[in-house]
């Protein structure tokens, strides 16, 4: 029997899983999603998973996938669209990965010309470690590495005092647990912070409340410093934040770390990041993760390292100019 291809449904979530588990532990990517994660992302804003994903099958075995996302924003002055997925290790060497490309590639071009009409398409494609698989073809296909990202660690079973890692906050502001409430100054905050860092786009509202209903978001480890100046607007408030998910059990990860260019250098981001580690670790956390852009302007990753962050491994988008 020849392969099948549909798309990513409701349906097929327990598959999807466990091909995307399998992916991580092959190719370390330590990306680990239940069906219930996955079936969030169907649901995501501008996601149509009909006309914006792939699955490919070997009979009932999901063998590969494919996602496109295209961005509300320009980066640039350019359309962002961002393809994941992956191909089964036992499946690979057949086209399976070209083949999916064939078909999510016009998909960006389509929908970049709807979305943003007149403007040049770039799509960027999350390749894994240099010299793996989908490095090879994404070279094959005109694609080009950009940009390197750092996943780092903190293990909690050897955490000692954290000394330097707590930071000390300037006068005038103070360290508040999320919550709700705080949604619309930290996606100001987030939006004025990642302006100047590559690849990002703002984050529109509706997006930014999808990512906070999340099953995986845990508000009640996720910390934001607030100036405690009563003239600044309170939708402005926010000077830094970290936000914080669970995708594996006992493993918290800083999915969202910025400052505000106005309170930069200052000892947010240490102090903040110092007191989620400690919270981890006394909510019986094995450890804390995170991932950081090997480019970052404001020099994060020197933070994260002041933290107690080491680095696991680095992986690679390849970029291409579609149209």
């Amino acid at each position: 029997m020849g392969l099948q291809y549909t798309t990513l449904s409701p349906a097929s979530l327990a598959q999807w899983s466990e091909l995307t588990n399998l992916l991580a532990r092959v190719d370390d990517t330590e990306e680990f999603y239940e069906p219930e994660d996955l079936a969030e992302e169907l649901e995501e804003p501008g996601f149509d998973p009909e006309q914006d994903s792939v699955a490919v099958w070997d009979g009932r075995d999901m063998v590969g996938f494919g996602q496109l996302r295209l961005g509300d924003g320009l980066r640039d002055g350019m359309a962002k669209a961002s393809i994941t997925g992956g191909v089964h290790p036992d499946h690979r060497g057949r086209g399976i990965g070209r083949s999916i490309m064939d078909l999510l590639e016009p998909r960006a071009i389509q929908l970049a010309a709807g979305r943003h009409p007149g403007v040049p398409l770039t799509a960027d494609l999350w390749a894994g470690k240099e010299g793996s698989t989908a490095a090879r073809m994404a070279l094959a296909r005109g694609y080009s590495p950009v940009r390197y990202f750092t996943d780092m660690r903190v293990d909690l079973s050897s955490l000692a005092d954290t000394g330097e890692r707590t930071g000390q906050l300037p006068d005038g502001r103070r360290i508040d647990v999320f919550t709700p409430e705080l949604g619309e100054a930290v996606r100001r905050a987030h939006n004025e912070a990642f302006a100047d860092h590559w690849g990002s786009v703002p984050r529109s509202p509706e997006r930014w409340a999808d990512q906070l209903a999340a099953r995986s978001f845990r508000a009640g480890l996720s910390r934001v410093v607030v100036t405690t100046d009563g003239s600044v607007d309170s939708d402005e408030r926010v000077d830094a934040y970290a936000l914080c998910g669970e995708w594996v059990s006992g493993e918290l990860y800083v999915s969202l770390v910025g400052t505000r260019r106005r309170a930069r250098r200052q000892g947010l981001g240490l102090a903040l990041l110092g007191n989620i580690v400690q919270a981890a670790a006394e909510a019986g956390y094995r450890m804390v993760d995170l991932t950081v852009d090997s480019e970052s302007p404001t020099g994060a990753g020197r933070i994260y390292e002041r933290a107690g962050f080491t680095p696991v491994r680095t992986s690679a988008v390849y970029q291409r100019r579609l149209a």
